[in-house]
Order: C-alpha cells, then structure tokens, then sequence
C-alpha cells in the first residue's frame, strides 16, 4: 500500500492541488487575490492555483503531524520578517489562510475536528494515498528502476 511518504512531496501536493480544483473541493475566498501569506511577505503568491497548492499542502501536514490547531500551521508557514535596519525575525503565517482552508476541508469531509485539534478523516486519508499511488505509478512509468521502492 503506498503512503504519503512513499512519493516526494512536491509531486503529491500538485496532484492533490489539481484533484482539489477538479473536484471543487476548495474554492479560493473571495480575498484571495488581495492576500499576501504571512506578515514576512512582500508581495502576494504569483501562482494563480496557489490557494488549491496551501489546501493540498495543509491536507498533507495534518496526515504527518496528527492533531494540529492554526497556531502549530502558522508557524509552519512563516518565516524570516525583514525589519529594516534592525535584526531579522521569526514571523508567523496568516491565521485566517490556515482557518478558512481547513474549514474548507472540513466541509469536504477530508478532515475532522476533535478536542485537542484537527485530524485527517479515514476519508482524507483514503484521498491522499489514493493520490499517492497515482504519483508513484507516474513516476514508475518515467522511471522503471524505481518500481523496486
């Protein structure tokens, strides 16, 4: 049975992004053109489908780190803040990115919600190897030394 873990991670996500948008599982907010990632950024993401990639790839840390809440997804998310002249520090990502994508996939049944955060449905979990699987007979065909992993 192929996981998660047996595929890189950028060919998962993309997959998982173009399932999402086919599927119409997510659907960007409205905001979503004007919105910048996190405080860190400068300028908003240059990927029009980026919202679909933020989804897959949300979907993709709650299977790895189990129960997760936004503050644990901000930080994931964030990075260096330029202030200037002074030193450079840690700033976290948008909250509101995190919260709106996984209500998003809540709707759609891929993940629930628990006491201590959430976690990746039976469905969801179906959803990503079944995703996985699919990369990794790709990446057989294009590749057929790999079949051996």
């Amino acid at each position: 049975m192929t996981t998660i873990y047996d595929v890189p991670a950028d060919l998962l996500i993309n997959n998982v992004a173009q399932k999402l948008k086919t599927e119409e599982k997510a659907k960007p907010p409205e905001w979503a053109n004007f919105a910048k990632t996190g405080a860190h950024k400068e300028l908003a993401p240059d990927n029009a489908d980026w919202w679909y990639v933020r989804c897959a790839s949300i979907l993709r840390r709650v299977y790895i780190d189990g129960p997760v809440g936004i503050s644990r997804l901000r930080s994931f998310y964030g990075g260096r803040h330029r202030n200037g002249v002074t030193g450079i520090h840690f700033s976290k990502g948008s909250g509101s990115i995190a919260r709106e994508a996984l209500q998003q996939l809540e709707k759609a049944g891929f993940i629930k919600t628990q006491k201590i955060g959430r976690t990746l449905s039976p469905q969801g979990q179906s959803f990503l190897n079944n995703a996985a699987n699919e990369v990794k007979t790709e990446l057989i065909k294009t590749n057929p030394a790999l079949a051996k992993y």
